[in-house]
């Protein structure tokens, strides 16, 4: 069986701009990462090459770049506690697809809000980096489904917030969230339901990297953060201080590729095969998301409603 291999690039990234997932896992205003804690079981190398989903990659594909962005809390993107090895969910996925396919992966770090945009050039061949399936999205990008994740709250243990489930109950505080995802695009929409409610609106505040939403709680320029549940349930549980609000709104997450791609059929195949050989259920278990697990991975499916 050919053995997939990362090219050197993509495993010695530098720290530059991670944030917490810099060496030590803390940044500098002391809300730690905790990289000591991060997984390092190996669920992937002993994943095999199935020639069924390999035939249906385009002829001559024996490479691909994809692009992740390192947000430096798990389960998504970040370091081991080398400050240069990259681990998460998406990951492993990611790589595990790769080996079922028998190709060789060239991982590129990006900011998260530049990585879709960049499809269409062809700059990367794909994105890795917990993309939210909507149907906006679906105009201009093909996904590939993996996992479920979807839109949460959370906020600071002394909070009086209560379970968040219309935006209304967000005028007049401070909302922390990443730039470029569909956290930031559903604040943006539902403002205006503080000015029909004759209510002060709620202030979007956001940031590139996840240490800094963070950073932006504890030291109270936040109230209430708005993110992915499953990276909302790993802060609350490694930092102190914080809680759980609750689930906002679900999402199927996939990787995601330049609209039109002859790339989508290979992986649908190759996330159904670690579906049923049980990678798909390790990899979820490694990381604490088996909440998040689906019965089968689907091309473009429609935003979930509700």
């Amino acid at each position: 069986m050919p053995f997939v291999a990362i090219t050197s690039a993509a495993l010695l990234l530098t720290a530059c701009g991670s944030g917490s997932g810099g060496p030590g896992g803390t940044d500098t205003s002391g809300v730690a990462a905790k990289t000591d804690e991060v997984p390092t079981t190996d669920v992937v190398s002993a994943v095999r090459k199935d020639d069924a989903a390999a035939r249906l990659l385009p002829a001559g594909t024996t490479s691909l770049t994809v692009a992740v962005s390192v947000g430096g809390t798990p389960p998504g993107t970040t370091y081991l506690a080398d400050g240069t090895t990259l681990t998460g969910q998406d990951v492993d996925f990611t790589r595990a697809v790769a080996r079922v396919l028998g190709i060789k992966l060239k991982i590129e770090q990006a900011s998260f809000e530049a990585i879709l945009p960049a499809l269409d050039s062809g700059k990367y061949d794909f994105g890795a980096s917990n993309f939210g399936v909507t149907d906006e999205r679906r105009k201009t990008i093909d996904f590939v489904t993996y996992v479920n994740d979807g839109q949460g709250f959370a906020t600071r243990e002394d909070s009086k917030l209560p379970k968040i489930t219309d935006l209304k109950q967000l005028c007049g505080l401070n909302v922390a969230t990443g730039a470029g995802t569909t956290f930031e695009a559903t604040l943006e929409a539902g403002k205006h339901v503080c000015a029909d409610a004759g209510k002060k609106a709620y202030r979007v505040q956001t940031y590139a990297e996840s240490s800094a939403i963070w950073s932006s709680l504890q030291q109270g320029r936040s109230d209430v953060v708005m993110s992915t549940i499953n990276g909302l349930r790993y802060a609350v549980a490694h930092q102190r201080g914080l809680k759980f609000l609750n689930e906002y709104h679900r999402l199927d997450v996939g990787f995601a590729f330049k609209k039109g791609t002859k790339l989508a059929p290979a992986f649908q195949a190759a996330v159904n095969r670690l579906l049923s050989d049980g990678t798909y259920d390790r990899i979820l278990k490694k990381w604490g998301t088996t909440g998040s697990a689906i019965e089968e991975s689907r091309v473009n499916p429609p935003e979930l409603k509700g």
